[in-house]
């Protein structure tokens, strides 16, 4: 009897598990897909003249949920809470410059990446940086929680980190003076530098090339297929590159991405 029961408890946690995983049907069954995007770092994310949520990272979540056959839900989200979201089950999806990383994925898991994303140091034009060593003593503006405060934790030892809970928040300090250097995604230097266009944000350091991709609850396994193929199928056919030149003005390496996805 006690085998009997011991079987019948593995049988229902693994039935629970594969449920639990089948988070494709769980959204059709919803009857929506709710992605979470930061509208606070434009042109990825933002409002416009009409406080409707625009961007990027906004269109391509919008595509998304048009090919998937649901309405799309926006969770409002920053950076550190883009992967607690996912986590704590208030968001399907992450559509928000998600960059792939090994830290990121032990406890996400991440679809084929749909753009690429230089990383860098920048500041005023007067301002001499070409090595992470010209930054010691130098305060530096960076976003809490993203590849960039890692990447300088590590690496600009005798920098001074200042940092903020979100991109707009951080821009502003940059056009009120509070700071003169930040390290961010080289694609928000001109949003960045027209909050005041007497101090232009100029890329000093490549930190490193990233890539977006999708993120997703770990184990979710059709999911991650179909958003899998849908990534490759909107590269190849071009609606993605759209999308990024329509609010970045320039092209993303479709073939490189393809090449990087499998």
């Amino acid at each position: 009897m006690k085998r009997l029961i011991a079987g019948a408890a593995v049988a229902l946690f693994a039935l629970g598990a594969v449920a639990h995983a089948d988070a494709l049907d769980d959204i059709k069954k919803a009857g929506k897909v709710r992605i979470a995007i930061d509208t606070a770092i434009p042109p990825f994310g933002m409002t416009d003249d009409k406080m409707q949520p625009a961007g990027s990272d906004v269109e391509t979540a919008k595509l998304l949920a048009q090919d998937l056959g649901v309405p799309l839900e926006i969770v409002t989200t920053t950076g550190p809470s883009r992967i607690p979201a996912l986590q704590t089950n208030k968001a399907d999806l992450v559509i928000s410059t998600l960059s792939i990383t090994p830290e990121r994925a032990k406890v996400i898991d991440f679809s084929v990446p749909y753009a690429d994303h230089p990383s860098v140091v920048a500041g005023l034009p007067s301002i001499q940086i070409k090595s992470y060593a010209d930054l010691a003593g130098k305060k530096v503006a960076v976003v809490r929680g993203t590849t960039q405060d890692t990447d300088l934790t590590r690496e600009a030892k005798g920098a001074q980190l200042v940092r903020y809970e979100d991109d707009a928040t951080m821009a502003l300090a940059f056009a009120s003076g509070q700071v003169d250097i930040l390290a961010t995604a080289r694609s928000l230097l001109p949003a960045i530098s027209k909050k005041n266009p007497g101090r232009t944000a100029e890329s000093k350091i490549t930190m490193q090339t990233f890539y977006l991709a999708v993120g997703l609850r770990k184990n979710e396994p059709k999911l991650k297929a179909w958003v899998d193929e849908w990534v490759r199928t909107n590269l190849k056919n071009g609606k993605l590159a759209a999308i990024y030149k329509k609010y970045h003005g320039i092209d993303i390496p479709t073939d490189q991405l393809l090449k990087v996805g499998g």
